[in-house]
């Protein structure tokens, strides 16, 4: 009886998180102008904060990869500025970590733009342990409602080379 009742439980969150992550990848569209389906967001927390790419899963789709390159410049420049509406409008205002990002000050998160291969990346740093904690809440956040559009990154040193996610990252 229990198995049965855990079994039902279990169903119901899938389905749950199903309909959460259709929700977001409708909302999605409507803020980031590259297709989800035909990119992969990957979030690799380090210490002092994390790395947030977007590629293209088809490395030769050359408008995916400008319209990720687009999008990951301009949130970049609005989240230095405090600005993180498009998050919370594609997630929401509830959203774990988004309230302490918000409401950081000027310079105690430094995020950086890099072109890579098939896409960009933002590269979250902060010296305060908080917005660290924050960051990887957010992240955390956008893992389970991007579902099989993203992926967690693991960082780890290949023959000289940082990987994320078995990709090549940039340090």
């Amino acid at each position: 009886m229990l198995a049965a009742l855990l079994s039902t439980a279990a169903l119901v969150a899938s389905a749950a998180d199903a309909q959460r992550q259709a929700e977001v990848a409708r909302r999605g569209a409507e803020v980031m102008p590259f297709s989800l389906a035909a990119t992969t967001h990957v979030f690799t927390e380090t210490a002092d904060g994390g790395v947030q790419r977007v590629v293209a899963k088809r490395a030769d789709d050359a408008k995916q990869i400008a319209l990720v390159r687009e999008h990951l410049h301009a949130i970049q420049a609005a989240f230095s500025k405090g600005d993180f509406s498009a998050p919370a409008q594609i997630h929401g205002m509830q959203m774990p970590g988004l309230a302490t990002l918000k409401a950081a000050k000027p310079g105690q998160i430094v995020i950086a733009y890099q072109d890579v291969p098939a896409g960009a990346e933002l590269t979250y740093r902060s010296a305060d342990a908080t917005l660290v904690a924050a960051i990887h809440r957010w992240f955390g956040a956008q893992l389970a409602d991007h579902g099989h559009d993203a992926m967690a990154g693991a960082m780890h040193h290949a023959g000289g080379m940082m990987m994320m996610g078995g990709m090549p990252a940039s340090k």
